[in-house]
């Protein structure tokens, strides 16, 4: 159902050189690009997700309640997304473990303030 979601950034070359790094491991490619406004990451199927800077020009800024989850296809690979999100400066939010009901996840913050959740079901 979900096409894509985006998160804003005010430093476009570094939030895509942090996302580049973050979402290669899990199969993300850049699929659209529109230089120096955005960029469109994807694995082939399913969602996507959009680096931009805010169409209106007004800094962008973080949502209170919103984040972005991203299927990391294992627990390991939930592991490693944490760890390197940490690395590229990401601030921790909460360290890979189980949730509950078969949902492990770990949470961190990009380097804009963007929730991210890095999660396997199962």
């Amino acid at each position: 159902m979900l096409g894509y979601a985006s998160v804003g950034t005010n430093d476009l070359p570094k939030a895509l050189a942090y996302y580049d790094a973050l979402l290669a491991d899990i199969g993300g490619k850049t699929l659209m690009e529109d230089e120096g406004r955005m960029r469109i990451y994807g694995g082939g199927a399913g969602a996507m997700v959009m680096v931009t800077k805010p169409h209106d020009g007004k800094a962008a800024t973080i949502g209170n309640g919103s984040m972005l989850a991203l299927a990391a296809g294992s627990r390991d690979a939930v592991d490693a997304m944490h760890a390197k999100a940490l690395s590229l400066g990401s601030a921790d939010e909460g360290a890979p473990g189980d949730r509950g009901n078969g949902f492990y996840g770990a949470y961190f913050r990009d380097l804009d303030g963007n929730k991210i959740c890095a999660f396997h079901m199962g």
